[in-house]
Order: C-alpha cells, then structure tokens, then sequence
C-alpha cells in the first residue's frame, strides 16, 4: 500500500523527524487559505499523487505570492499527470499539498527497503540528494553508502552514526540526521526521504518522502491502513483485494487466474515464451472458495484489454472440481465473449475435467502448461 508525500510526513513527525508545516487541499480556495494559514513569503504547491518524478512533470510548483499559489493549484488540481511512473495515460490530481518554504543549504539522501537477495533491510545514505537513487548507482555507486539491517535487533545507534557521516554534513546537521535514522519504525517496505534538506539553523529535515507498505503487515498498523487512497489504485486490484485475491494489472492481451504465484509467474513466462502477452498476474490463494474462483474470474473479464482467457490450476490444498464449478459460474453470469483455455491438475482433476465438458460451455481444456499456453496464445492469433 502506497502513501502520499503529506501522508508519509505525518508518520515520519509521529517518529519525531522534522518536517516543514504544510496543509492538503482539495481546491484552489482550500490552497490560498493554506497559504494564508502558513504565512510566510513563498510556498510550494505539490501534486499529490503515487508516483515519483511530480517534479520533472511540473507537478510541483514554488509560488511567491498567495495568488501565485491559488494559480497553481488551479493549474494542478484536475489535470493529469505524467510521469516514468505514472505511464502514458498518466495520473489525475485530486489534491495538492500546500507547503512552507525554507531556506536550504545542502540536499541528501536518506533509503531504506528491502533486499530480496538477502533477505534484509538495507538503509542506504548519499550526498546526491534530489536525484533518483536508480541513477546515483548507475553512474556514481561509490557515492552510496548502505549498511544491513538484522531483523532481530533492528537499527543499531553504530549503523545510524554510519550513515549520518557518509552524508558529510556539519557536527549539529550530522547528530540530527542520526536521530532521523534512527527514527525509522514502522513495518514499511519503503521509506525514502529525499532530499533530505538542511537548512540554515543546521537541522536536517524531510523535503520530500514517499513510503510504502506490505499489506499483509497492515493489521498491525490499522491507523496506517485509514490512510489508503482506492482513487489512487486500479479498482481491479482494489477489488481483488477485497475478495483475498493477488491481482496486478499488466499491459497485455491474455488474462490468467493461477493459484499460487510461482505458478503464476510460470505462467506469464510461458505465454510470453509462447508469443502471447499477459493481461494480469492473478492469483487465487492456495484454498480459494467457489465463490472466490468466480469473482476473480470476473475481476479478469473486466478488463477490456482483455481478448482471452488461461486458467492453470494445481490442485493441493484447492480441488479442482471446486475450481470448475467456479469457473462455470462465472462464465454463465457474464456471457462469456472471450476464447477460455482451462489446465487443471491435481486433487479432484478428473472429476473438474467432467463438469467443465458437461457444462455446455465453450471451454477448451489443455493437458499441460506448455499446451495451455500454445493454445491460448493461438486463440489470441499468434505471436504478436
């Protein structure tokens, strides 16, 4: 689960990082009221929207005047923004952060996330604040200072002197990025600050900040799970996510429902082997419901990119006929329009094989992936 950059400041000031003052806004008006509120001489007037780059997209203003910032916010809010993240269709703005300004003497930058190969959390430290990270260690990556985080002991106070100096900053700007540093507790999967702004008193504090969040941690953090912005997210995958489902949109033709994501990612391998594109990565869980089955199903044809359908069923823990059934009903509430390829294998297969040739239905079955996959990239007319 994402977070927006006003969001993401609010939990950091609960852990005690300095942030500038700032106010969200919904409209132009709410915007110049902010300012006034804020007072002061020059603001910044952000987009606020889950994704990077806002500020090489103009999606982050500096305005000098009260009726500068009105400006701004009617220029931004409404308007649809794109960015590397965003994709070409881009992303609407339906608010903006109206924030205070500062004076600023030397940007860093502060990270820390997880490291799938070692299966840690890695903080990382730079002095090249205001760039993406991903072009520091491209062209720079001795500029990158990271240390290893252990789980079991967390953050220690030696890590966070580390960092702190691979930043070069003053004595008084230094011991304040520590106590940033070691401010970071929360089960974020993503917690970036950057830049990392010191200003001319010497403290440091959070120009910017984006964080994310695993899911399945959320039950732990409920005041952080108020935050989520559905406006913000595909109502697919929304959806999905009501239902227990894993969905995540994709730029292709064929959709898929899997059970299991290595299984699913398998499959979107195949087809792609095969020619084909996959539409989405879904999968149904390990012990999916009949009714479960049957809302993916839908969650898949709801996407009108979609031109045909590959269901791959091991089954485990789920039975196959539970699956069939499923899918049986799915297919006779929407009218099925697509071509559909069904594998099903494992527990109950013979008997999920008989209900779907009894079904009536065009459904055709295959007898392994690698047929599964031949047959739907052909149902779609080939490589493409």
């Amino acid at each position: 689960m994402n977070v927006h950059e006003y969001q993401a400041k609010e939990i950091l000031a609960g852990f005690g990082v300095p942030v500038l003052r700032g106010r969200i806004a919904y409209t132009a008006a709410e915007a110049r009221a902010a300012a006034e509120t804020l007072g002061g001489g020059v603001w910044a007037v952000k987009a606020q929207v889950h994704a990077g780059g806002r500020g090489k997209a103009g999606g982050i203003k500096v305005a000098r005047s009260v009726d500068a910032v009105t400006a701004a916010a009617e220029e931004l809010i409404g308007k649809r923004l794109v960015t590397p993240q965003t994709g070409a269709e881009g992303t609407e703005v339906s608010r903006v952060y109206v924030e205070e300004g500062a004076s600023i003497t030397a940007e860093r930058y502060l990270g820390m996330t997880l490291d799938r190969k070692c299966g840690r959390y890695v903080a990382m430290a730079s002095t090249e604040g205001g760039v993406e990270i991903e072009q520091v260690a491209a062209t720079t990556p001795d500029k990158i200072q990271t240390v290893v985080i252990d789980p079991a002991v967390g953050m220690r106070a030696y890590q966070a002197r580390e960092l702190a100096f691979a930043l070069d900053l003053e004595p008084d700007a230094r011991r304040s990025a520590e106590r940033t540093i070691l401010a970071f507790a929360t089960d974020a999967s993503l917690v970036e600050i950057n830049p990392l702004a010191v200003i001319e008193d010497g403290t440091v504090l959070a120009l910017d900040a984006k964080m994310n969040f695993d899911d399945n941690a959320l039950f732990r953090h409920p005041d952080i799970g108020e935050l989520r912005d559905e406006t913000e997210e595909d109502a697919r995958e929304t959806e999905a996510t009501n239902y227990g489902l894993s969905y995540i949109k994709l730029d292709g033709n064929i959709g898929c429902m899997v059970n299991g994501a290595g299984l699913a990612m398998a499959t979107l391998d195949l087809i792609t082997f095969e020619g084909g594109r996959p539409a989405n990565f879904l999968d149904v869980g390990g012990g999916a419901t009949e009714e479960r089955v049957s809302q993916a199903f839908k969650i898949i044809l709801s996407d009108p990119d979609v031109e045909a359908v590959l269901v791959n069923i091991f089954g485990g823990i789920m039975r196959c006929d539970t699956i069939a059934e499923g899918i049986v009903g799915a297919v006779r509430e929407v009218s099925l329009h697509v071509p559909l390829v069904v594998r099903l294998e494992g527990t109950n297969v013979d008997l999920g094989t008989r209900i779907l040739a009894e079904s009536g239905l065009a459904i055709t079955t295959a007898g392994d992936l690698g047929d599964a996959a031949r047959k739907i990239v052909a149902a779609t007319g080939g490589v493409s």
